[in-house]
């Protein structure tokens, strides 16, 4: 294979995946069109036409503006590559002598800003237009700006060491270096997964003790039939940045939190916050959790078995637009362009993930009320304006959840 094979090929998915994308999109948005003037039946008498029309056209507009903003980072993407906006950059900082560690160290931080700041503009439209618009947003200037400055700092303070390890790994050399980075990214990454809700959620948000004492008991009830030990049920103060509710747990091992919006909690009564409760908890007896690890490593693993194989090919640089191959700008060019490639595996990853869902549906319907999932279910799609009418095709190719009226129509079932 030659460069100008590299250079044909990366063109061929570039165009490919966007124009998918944007077919999708466009499908998304017509069929949500046609659906808007009336509520599905299986809704009609839960959800209002006023909120059916809210959503539809939330969803709309976030598509519309997606679609913008697909153009413009397919087209840097191009210009980062074929239009050598990488070798300039890397031209730029190889001037000052740096050693070979902390150019790569500095090239990789220079297009992270450079993108940051490209992005800004769409993250204000997003969040005060958009956000704004439909009621959701709560988030000030200061605050948008003050949690810029904190993931930059966590990045700079936390994130960037990392990366001097990783680069220094794989300057040296060794025959097996992939999988010694693999091995320091799995070890980090399962490390960041115990220290985030302890040490990093907090700098951008309070969390406080559930304390509601029937609230409470009921929740300790469910774990303990459940067999679920966490180091505590904590309210967040979603409310200071979103109206949208949600509910997650997060950590690792001993340190394992749940973790409420304090949105949610405002509108969803005692029954429906355990069966909300309940579908999490079957993500965790149903091994999910496990079990994505597991494949984010082996995907990982091979990603960098492959990356270990082109990096000494001195065509893949040439067929992407640098002209000076370096380790740095393996890796660099491996996480631009495997997105534009790896895409077309969606499909895939979303029917896992929808099965999972289905699979926490079922453990909460056994061990609490379907009926009051379906009711939370049904308060969260109103009050967050998730539409329920997704394009099949789009939903299939993107959606990590099942379309509502199937997933309300299999809960139903197991009532």
């Amino acid at each position: 294979m030659s460069a100008i094979d590299i250079t044909y090929s990366f063109i061929f998915f570039l165009i490919a995946s966007y124009v998918l994308q944007v077919w999708l999109s466009r499908r998304h948005i017509q069929h949500i069109l046609s659906h808007r003037s009336e509520v599905p039946s299986a809704f009609a008498d839960k959800i209002s036409l006023e909120a059916h029309q809210k959503a539809a056209d939330y969803t709309i507009t976030r598509n519309k503006f997606g679609l913008i903003e697909l153009s413009l980072s397919t087209a840097l993407l191009a210009i980062w590559t074929l239009g050598g906006g990488l070798q300039l950059l890397d031209d730029t900082v190889r001037s000052l002598n740096l050693s070979p560690v902390f150019t790569g160290v500095a090239v990789i931080i220079g297009l992270s800003v450079i993108s940051g700041i490209i992005d800004i503009p769409f993250s204000l439209y997003k969040t005060f237009v958009i956000e704004e618009k439909f009621g959701f947003n709560r988030l000030t200037l200061k605050m948008f700006f003050s949690d810029m400055l904190k993931q930059t700092a966590i990045m700079l303070i936390i994130g960037v060491p990392f990366l001097s390890f990783v680069l220094w790994i794989m300057n040296d050399a060794s025959t097996y270096w992939w999988l010694y980075v693999w091995g320091s990214w799995f070890g980090f990454s399962m490390l960041m997964m115990w220290l985030y809700p302890s040490f990093i959620a907090p700098i951008f948000n309070k969390f406080t003790p559930l304390d509601e004492p029937e609230l409470k008991t009921k929740i300790s009830n469910l774990l303990e039939r459940c067999g679920f030990t966490s180091n505590g049920v904590f309210i967040m103060d979603g409310s200071k940045r979103s109206s949208h509710g949600n509910a997650y747990f997060t950590g690792f091992g001993s340190n394992k939190r749940i973790v409420f919006f304090d949105t949610l909690l405002n509108s969803l009564q005692h029954d429906e916050i355990e069966a909300v409760l309940a579908h999490e908890l079957g993500h965790f007896k149903r091994n999910h959790i496990k079990k994505r690890i597991l494949s984010m490593a082996l995907m990982s693993l091979g990603g960098l078995a492959l990356l270990a194989w082109l990096i000494d090919q001195s065509f893949i640089y040439e067929g992407l637009g640098v002209t000076q191959p370096s380790f740095y700008m393996a890796l660099i060019l491996f996480m631009l362009v495997t997105p534009v490639i790896s895409i077309f595996l969606n499909p895939l990853f979303s029917l896992m993930s929808r099965k999972h869902e289905f699979e926490a549906d079922e453990f909460a319907a056994q061990n609490t009320n379907a009926n009051n999932l379906i009711t939370a279910l049904v308060k969260l799609y109103e009050e967050n304006s998730n539409t329920l009418t997704p394009d099949p095709l789009y939903s299939a190719f993107y959606d990590s959840h099942p379309p509502a009226p199937v997933r309300i129509a299999h809960l139903a079932k197991q009532g």
